[in-house]
């Protein structure tokens, strides 16, 4: 028996692209969000975990306007929060604390890369 109770969310995501098929707009809307509109994203990284098979499936896409310095900036967020979310999942503080360690040092490396090429 279907419990009355439960609710279906969907999250709606649709990709332009150009004609090599490289992608120009990105964006999204989820049914549950107060705003009706689609939000516009330059990045998106997308993943689902397979039980069966026991494998991560990814959709990691990019808009050609997504500037190096945005990148870094995304990868920094997305691996402070997937710290975060681990730490929930797990109750594992000091693996949490390493992953957000790991983000800051890519992200202090990437500012001295981008100073030197800037210097240069």
């Amino acid at each position: 028996m279907l419990n009355t109770f439960m609710t279906t969310s969907s999250i709606n995501i649709d990709v332009t692209l150009d004609r090599d098929r490289v992608p120009e707009d990105i964006r999204w809307n989820a049914s549950d969000s107060a705003t009706e509109n689609a939000r516009q994203a330059k990045a998106m990284m997308l993943a689902f975990w397979d039980g069966a098979d026991k494998t991560a499936l990814r959709i990691d896409l990019w808009t050609k306007d997504m500037m190096v310095d945005e990148m870094a900036d995304f990868f920094y967020q997305t691996l402070m929060t997937m710290a975060e979310t681990y730490q929930r999942a797990t109750q594992d503080p000091v693996l949490m604390n390493e992953m957000k360690q790991f983000a800051r040092d890519f992200y202090k490396k990437f500012r001295d890369q981008q100073m030197k090429t800037n210097k240069l």
